[in-house]
């Protein structure tokens, strides 16, 4: 939308939240909403973000965008970005700057410097920030021309390679360019006016630095310009900005959790995985107590997945290359891939994904509507070329195992089996102990990455968005954000600290049936093309394990512990005691240890503690003479002169139940 200043209208008519308001000619989006800076920072006009300073033209709808709002605290956060760049820049003139876009719960700014930043550079940097947004000066916004911006951006190369992206830029360029036009934010003396810095921008900002509540400067790293590996590696400064220093305040402490909470420092102190250099980034080892969590994991899913009428298949590891250029997934996810190898004479691929070896299952023989839904499952091992730089413990790896699941049933079983789908997830997922959810529909746009049909694509968004809405959760829009081949819906779910995780995914695709030649013997007669849908449930079974570690902060309910009880003797008279209550627990299906180390018998209990062990059984001459043990439990909560049985049902029906402690 263009910029209306100068438009000679005696009066405007603005509408402003269903009512028409008429105003003067030039009158901008703040006098309009009446912004009194504190609360509302910018405005939505005709659909579009714009400052407070934009000025209307004749049936604008206008709508406020208030400081606390998602998209509120991303201005601030950018607003905050452009800050930090002006103190970097006043500190150290020769600092070349790269780009600052808000991101969640923050924001960073990219520069070309002599030297990595120090943490005594981050120090002074966030002071002078501190007297910047003191100052309270203002963001001005101005329209150039390419001619003009690469005169004032001279000094700027990366700003002058932005340019020349204009229209066509990525995602994360597009705080920069992107649009139809190129502008330039100054930002001006809040009393002469006088120029103190300016930058290439789309906007908007808030009006004044002053309205920049709360931030803090989090960290360094390296970061590649535009991402690749080909270019220029810059120093990028990571910052959170709030509205509030009481909700930064609880972000920091919530950070100050997340980092007891990391599941590669706790994976590493309760030996339960590694990543062996010599294997490779992303490619991680489960030890015998973290692969008894696996095991775990995956017997309770494929119990749930038997009961629910699914069935499993197993396919390999490797495959030629030409069934993803039948899947179609070549051309749109090649550079996700591992590089193809030769072999027999055949380019051959570490598969990205399992679709299309389900579909060579469902093509072996003849299909029948009578077999419909059919619902495969399987736990199968994917390898994916993340980079090096974006692996990060289970949550991001190169090789992983989904719990992967592919529906083929008819249009008509379409709504009902997409129903069905999102409960057997929510109901599994909550048995793991995750109970906050809300659900994302993402849709295509009018971009060209999408195939298919248009009249496909709402027939697909509206079941998926019918079942979503039964399911009586929060539904989320996003836009644009479906896979190629078709719409999905994902559960995002909270975490113990409320961090929101992407968890199961929902999919319809309407692609792949078509291109395997995939059929069914409608009851007709007639030959008929599946509704084929893909369900991940845990994502992937790394991923899933590293949230649950983090959502228990390691102390695993009881069903999942690798060690769910430990004899701890008084004396090593008692060994042999707690050796035969162990053994009948181990009938019992518990897995049990006793601790027979020196150590002392306090420190044993410490031992347990730390490795956050459910239960503890303890034993000394009183107990065996009464046959019985004291009941300690992970919280410090101790029971004495327990009965042996009872003990042993206790542990078995939490077990079995799978209690929360």
């Amino acid at each position: 939308m263009p910029d209306h200043r100068g438009d000679s209208v005696s009066e405007l008519r603005i509408t402003l939240g269903g009512d028409e308001r008429v105003v003067a000619a030039g009158t901008t989006a703040g006098e309009a909403l009446e912004a009194d800076g504190r609360t509302v920072i910018a405005a939505r006009v005709g659909g579009q973000p714009r400052d407070l300073a934009y000025v209307l033209a004749d049936g604008d709808v206008v709508e406020p965008i208030e400081i606390g709002s998602d998209e509120g605290l991303a201005i601030v956060r950018h607003s905050a970005a452009h800050v930090m760049a002006q103190a970097v820049q006043e500190l150290f003139p020769k600092a070349r700057l790269g780009i600052g876009p808000p991101v969640e719960n923050g924001f960073y700014y990219d520069f070309d410097v002599e030297q990595p930043f120090q943490p005594e550079d981050i120090k002074r940097i966030e002071k002078r920030m501190r007297e910047i947004v003191k100052q309270g000066q203002s963001f001005s916004r101005r329209v150039v021309t390419d001619t003009g911006a690469r005169e004032e951006l001279a000094d700027e190369p990366y700003k002058l390679e932005l340019i020349g992206l204009k229209g066509a830029a990525a995602d994360e360029e597009s705080v920069e360019v992107g649009g139809g036009e190129l502008t330039i934010y100054d930002n001006l003396d809040a009393k002469s006016g006088e120029l103190r810095w300016k930058d290439l921008c789309r906007g908007p900002h808030v009006p004044s630095t002053r309205v920049i509540p709360a931030f803090k400067l989090m960290r360094t790293g390296g970061a590649y310009w535009r991402g690749s590996e080909k270019n220029p590696q810059l120093q990028r400064i990571y910052g959170t900005a709030w509205d509030s220093r009481d909700r930064q305040d609880a972000y920091l402490k919530m950070l100050e959790e997340a980092e007891k909470r990391d599941h590669r420092r706790l994976g590493a102190e309760l030996d339960l995985f590694s990543f062996p250099p010599e294997i490779g980034s992303g490619l991680p080892v489960f030890h015998p107590k973290g692969g008894t969590v696996r095991k775990a994991l995956e017997d309770y899913s494929r119990k749930r997945h038997e009961e629910s009428g699914y069935e499993f298949v197993s396919t390999p590891h490797i495959t030629k290359s030409t069934l993803f250029e039948t899947s179609g997934h070549l051309p749109w996810y090649g550079e996700d891939m591992f590089p193809p190898f030769e072999m027999d004479g055949a380019e051959y691929r570490l598969k990205p994904m399992n679709c299309p070896m389900h579909n060579l299952v469902f093509k072996a023989r003849g299909r029948s509507y009578r077999e419909l839904p059919l619902r495969l499952f399987e736990l199968g091992t994917v390898y994916r070329f993340e980079k090096s730089g974006v692996a990060h413990g289970l949550t991001r790896v190169r090789g992983f195992t989904m719990d992967d699941s592919h529906i083929y049933c008819t249009p008509e079983q379409r709504s009902d089996e997409l129903k069905s789908l999102l409960n057997f997830v929510l109901d599994l997922l909550r048995e793991y102990g995750l109970s906050e959810f809300y659900l994302e529909l993402s849709t295509k746009d009018d971009s060209d990455k999408f195939i298919g049909s248009d009249e496909d694509w709402a027939e697909a968004t509206a079941a998926l968005r019918d079942a979503a809405e039964e399911s009586g959760l929060e539904l989320v829009d996003d836009p644009g954000g479906a896979a190629f081949y078709g719409p999905k819906i994902s559960v995002q779910a909270k975490d113990a600290i409320g961090r929101t995780w992407q968890l199961s995914t929902i999919q319809v695709d309407f692609n792949q049936p078509k291109r395997f030649g995939l059929e069914y013997q409608a009851a007709d007669g007639t030959r008929k093309t599946p509704v084929m849908i893909h369900r991940a449930l845990f994502g992937s079974i790394e991923r899933f394990f590293g949230i649950l570690l983090e959502h228990y902060a390691g102390a695993l309910p009881p069903w999942l512990s690798p060690v769910q009880v430990v004899g701890i003797p008084i004396a090593d008279d008692h060994v042999e005691y707690l050796e035969q209550v162990a053994a009948r627990l181990r009938e019992r299906g518990i897995r049990v240890e006793v601790d027979t180390s020196s150590d002392r018998m306090q420190k044993k209990i410490r031992n347990a503690q730390k490795q956050k062990i459910p239960y503890m059984l303890l034993a000394g001459d009183d107990d065996v003479a009464k046959g019985a043990v004291s009941f300690r439990y992970r919280s410090g909560e101790q029971n004495n002169a327990v009965p042996v049985a009872d003990a042993i049902e206790e542990i078995v029906k939490a077990i079995e139940e799978r209690v929360q402690i």
